[in-house]
């Protein structure tokens, strides 16, 4: 790229956002993201927006031209994140079909696959779930039960899956199943498995924050046709886990609180400043500095990896840990800032915003363990970045063989 592309591309792509993104939708991220990931027909604007940028490519912006993406590179698709951000618009296409399965395929589909699956999700017509955890199968998620069993020309899978998000919407799921008993981690592979069909039953799970992002997902003999096995039979444990890196990689940025202004708009707000034009209370403006230094870190570290090219592998456990620990200490922060009116639940005594910031507060107590606990991020860090040896089996946990198990099936 020459010395004076990279202004060029991003004035271009300045000027097409002001031009495209409708003015109902700016600084409204959270409205698109809760709009697509619903049920029923989407609010016009939404729907408007969503055509532009699936014909522009832009909710995968790096993907091919022929799966529908815009063949941008990385540095251009920083930009136009970038510039995204500075009007406050939501991505419509985002969301687990293009941040998590349509990395893999691209890396391991056959052409078959891609041809078929990436262009539906870079248009967002088809939506995504992820079956990888089940009710005895969490951390240890090698010792999956859920059975895949060879029916001649098709596959039928029958188990129970937990955690997965969006499933009472998903039309297509891609999940780790089990085809061979005899092995852990070499008996299991990864398939794509149509939702709407008889053999599948989706019970929503109602959370804290009154929404239902998970469900119980089961399977009575499901239908999983041959051409939709990922990858080789019994080698879906490594497509697993590349998938789990493109997972954390989406949830490096920082999160937001529910609420889309700034901490020190919010606070100029609610708390208001001395005489000399700085927020009033001088401890909360100390931790507000120290947080807002964390996320422009945060943020330049994300810019340094892509440069190098080292943002995937387990430096995914470490972005992920930093910007989970940014993400709630945002959420804490606002409700702090908002005092008695960050109480709110439900009810007109509240503001829209102050109800958003609640939600969001409680949602993130849930990104410490979405996309991998805490204690397995560290254990991928300690073993794969600082060279850590694993820790030694303790009489209190069992014995060798406790020990191992305990150890062994984290991804």
């Amino acid at each position: 790229m020459a010395e004076h592309e990279p202004e060029a591309f991003r004035t271009s792509a300045r000027d097409w956002l002001d031009e495209n993104l409708p003015a109902s939708l700016r600084g409204a991220p959270d409205a698109v993201s809760e709009a697509v990931s619903g049920a029923g027909p989407l609010p016009p604007d939404v729907a408007v927006w969503k055509q532009r940028m699936a014909d522009q490519g832009w909710g995968v912006p790096t993907w091919p031209r022929e799966y529908g993406g815009a063949g941008l590179t990385p540095a251009q698709a920083r930009m136009v994140v970038e510039e995204m951000g500075r009007l406050g618009a939501g991505n419509p296409i985002a969301g687990i079909g293009s941040a998590m399965l349509g990395p893999t395929l691209l890396e391991s589909g056959t052409d078959d696959q891609k041809r078929r699956h990436l262009p539906p999700i870079a248009r967002g017509e088809l939506r995504w779930c992820e079956g990888y955890s089940e009710p005895g199968a969490g951390s240890d998620l090698a010792s999956l039960q859920t059975r895949c069993e060879d029916h001649g020309d098709h596959w039928r899978v029958t188990g129970q899956k937990i955690w997965t998000s969006q499933a009472q919407f998903a039309d297509w799921c891609f999940c780790l199943v089990r085809t061979d008993t005899t092995k852990k981690q070499g008996g299991i592979s990864f398939v794509l498995i149509d939702m709407r069909q008889s053999g599948v039953e989706v019970r929503p799970i109602r959370l804290i924050d009154g929404r239902a992002p998970f469900c119980e997902t089961f399977f009575t003999e499901a239908r999983v046709e041959k051409t939709d096995m990922v990858g080789a039979l019994n080698g879906g444990w490594d497509i697993g886990k590349r998938l789990l890196q493109h997972e954390r990689g989406s949830q490096g940025g920082n999160r937001t609180a529910g609420v889309n202004r700034s901490l020190p708009e919010l606070a100029r707000d609610y708390i208001g400043a001395d005489t000399r034009g700085r927020l009033a209370d001088s401890d909360l403006r100390g931790r507000l500095a120290q947080h807002m230094i964390d996320a422009e870190a945060h943020a330049l570290t994300i810019h340094r990896l892509a440069a190098e090219r080292r943002a995937g592998g387990a430096m995914t456990s470490v972005m992920k840990i930093s910007s989970t620990r940014i993400g709630q200490q945002r959420s804490e922060l606002a409700l702090e800032i908002m005092g008695s009116r960050g109480l709110g639940w439900e009810g007109d005594g509240f503001s829209a915003e102050e109800l958003s910031a609640v939600q969001g507060w409680l949602w993130g107590k849930a990104t410490t363990i979405a996309g991998g606990s805490f204690e397995i991020q560290n254990n991928v860090i300690s073993k794969r970045i600082l060279g850590l040896p694993e820790m030694l089996p303790s009489p209190s946990w069992g014995g060798t063989a406790d020990a191992k198990h305990r150890q062994g099936g984290g991804v």
